[in-house]
């Protein structure tokens, strides 16, 4: 099963499944309350994933208010796997609401969360610590110079960002390098057939600057499972995504659109519709790892099933036609076709040797190339 093959994660040498084990359900507290898992549910779903040779978790502080890491971190001393895992955690939602440096980037905040979650999680490091999202306040420069001493300190291993601008990683990657700070490795952002953004900034900025991206949400909030269909009063089927449950979310016509690709797709894999975008989003250029949860244990089985076949090119192709949108404002002028026709409209390309920008040749005046 592919979920024992590993990747490096971003320009490092920490390898990882290219399915992590999301375990934002582990616990029945807080925010994520309404679909969390006791311990004892959510014991094999982490056995499972760990026997299937899966190395990857995630979770963080703020998930079911801090059950899931006290969960995971007692399964995984159960099961004797400290070593063998890469652990991540992630900090910035506020732990009390009364007190103002209680959530945040700020050091305070950042240096009280790395504490709090290894008493949680029942070990003296973490693996990959991220801060969670961008908090609009914090200046970079701190959160970097934090994430450097905590390393230093061995309280971390690996640093990364969650949901941040495209410029703030840009911006936080390039201050590590230019002062010798230890370099961010990962960057978590939501990605699937209904949600590309991403790729407007984010893939190519992650791919220059060395930053593996974990994927969270392959499959749109579950609206890629196939449970769902389009219905007189909008979504229909049983789920979290019901019109009910997702008050202010609409789904337009191209949505439903991809929806029946998918399963035209799915149906001529023999394969479920969860897998084809699940597979679909790990095989995307710049992504290091796609974040599955899970249920049950059959769930479980069927998404780590998802990378045991390959996606054709043209149904690759079918599936990249079905999920495009048209890119907004000024991100039409990077597109090949506006590229092309401003530098040189009928150049001829040709390619450099890989790691190169394709080249333009035979476009300069005949009178031009003569002179050599």
């Amino acid at each position: 099963m592919p979920v024992d093959q590993y990747y490096l994660l971003g320009r490092s040498g920490l390898r990882v499944s290219r399915l992590a084990l999301g375990t934002m359900n582990f616990g029945t507290g807080g925010f994520h309350a309404a679909y969390g898992k006791t311990e004892d549910e959510a014991r094999p779903l982490l056995r499972r994933y760990l026997d299937s040779g899966g190395n990857f978790l995630d979770t963080a502080d703020f998930y079911t208010a801090g059950e899931s890491e006290s969960i995971l971190g007692k399964l995984i001393a159960e099961a004797g796997a400290r070593d063998r895992v890469v652990l991540t955690t992630k900090f910035t939602n506020s732990v009390d609401p009364g007190d103002p440096n209680a959530g945040g980037n700020g050091r305070k905040h950042m240096i009280r969360a790395v504490e709090a979650s290894l008493r949680r999680l029942r070990t003296d490091y973490i693996d990959l610590f991220l801060l969670h999202t961008w908090d609009r306040i914090t200046p970079v420069e701190e959160v970097l110079r934090t994430f450097d001493d905590l390393t230093r300190a061995g309280k971390i291993r690996y640093a990364g960002l969650s949901d941040v601008p495209g410029w703030y990683a840009a911006r936080a990657q390039t201050y590590a390098e230019a002062h010798s700070l230890v370099p961010l490795v990962s960057l978590q952002l939501p990605y699937s057939l209904v949600e590309r953004t991403i790729e407007l900034e984010h893939v190519a900025m992650a791919q220059n600057l060395g930053l593996g991206i974990t994927a969270w949400s392959p499959l749109g909030g579950g609206f890629l499972t196939g449970k769902y269909r389009q219905g007189e009063q909008g979504l229909a089927g049983a789920g979290r995504l019901s019109t009910a449950g997702s008050p202010g979310r609409s789904w337009t016509d191209r949505e439903w659109r991809l929806l029946r690709t998918l399963e035209n797709v799915a149906d001529k894999l023999g394969v479920t519709m969860a897998q084809v975008a699940v597979n679909w989003v790990a095989t995307q250029p710049g992504v290091a790892s796609a974040i599955i949860g899970a249920s049950s244990t059959d769930q479980l089985d069927a998404n780590l099933a998802a990378l045991d076949f390959d996606l054709p090119s043209e149904v690759r192709a079918d599936l990249d036609e079905a999920s495009a949108t048209p890119p907004p404002s000024v991100y039409r002028m990077f597109t090949p076709d506006y590229q092309g026709w401003l530098v040189n409209p009928g150049a001829k390309v040709g390619d450099k040797p890989a790691g190169y920008a394709p080249a333009v040749r035979n476009w300069l005046p005949e009178s031009t190339e003569s002179r050599g």
